[in-house]
């Protein structure tokens, strides 16, 4: 998918409750003509969201019938369309009443990944991804979306989620206000040690408005 996507459901169910759909905005997002409607199927499919709205049930579990989402799929992006989004996305963001949770794993390392870049044979490899993913977020730290893509080229890590991510940092560039881009978490699913090994990498990064 080279666009993204919104869905007609008009709620998500969860073990914790269910989620209603703001109808209204994704019917005004796709008003703008540049988002396409998931099929039931795809929307079904997409396990990144399913992974985040129980999380997003429970922190909001007292107030479950008070909010609604927007669940955006964000497909495989030119640089010039993640610009676009960020452009489009940017008021709702910038608008208090909004949350937003953009869903990445960071590097996925290992034959079977296709992924096996180690150029700093003084540590461990996966002292190696570590490196590799935190430069990455300190880049994304910096919110300049055109130095994250550069990194992706660079480096080609297999960050799953590096449009959304991308769109996300173009949105605090169309901003009205300052943001302040932390990481606040990093973890790696096992500890590569042989090239036979392989790992995922996981980074909790937090967009806070400045005063």
């Amino acid at each position: 998918m080279k666009t993204c996507g919104l869905t007609k459901l008009d709620t998500w169910d969860t073990p914790l409750g269910s989620l209603k759909v703001d109808k209204d905005t994704t019917n005004k997002l796709f008003g703008t003509g540049n988002f396409i409607w998931n099929t039931k199927s795809v929307d079904e499919d997409e396990h990144s969201l399913e992974m985040q709205l129980p999380y997003i049930a429970k922190v909001a579990e007292k107030k479950l019938l008070d909010i609604s989402i927007v669940p955006i799929m964000v497909g495989s992006l030119s640089v010039d369309l993640e610009e676009l989004y960020g452009k489009i996305l940017a008021p709702y963001f910038d608008d208090p009443e909004n949350f937003f949770v953009i869903s990445s794993d960071f590097c996925h390392w290992g034959e079977r990944f296709g992924y096996t870049r180690y150029e700093n044979k003084e540590v461990p490899i996966y002292k190696y991804i570590e490196e590799l993913d935190r430069k990455g977020m300190k880049i994304i730290e910096s919110g300049d979306p055109v130095q994250f893509s550069k990194y992706l080229k660079e480096t080609k890590n297999t960050i799953c989620g590096r449009c959304p991510i991308a769109v996300m940092l173009w949105i605090t560039k169309n901003s009205q206000f300052k943001y302040n881009i932390s990481s606040i978490y990093y973890e790696q699913s096992s500890k590569v040690i042989r090239s036979s090994d392989s790992s995922v990498s996981y980074g909790v990064l937090s967009f806070t408005k400045e005063d």
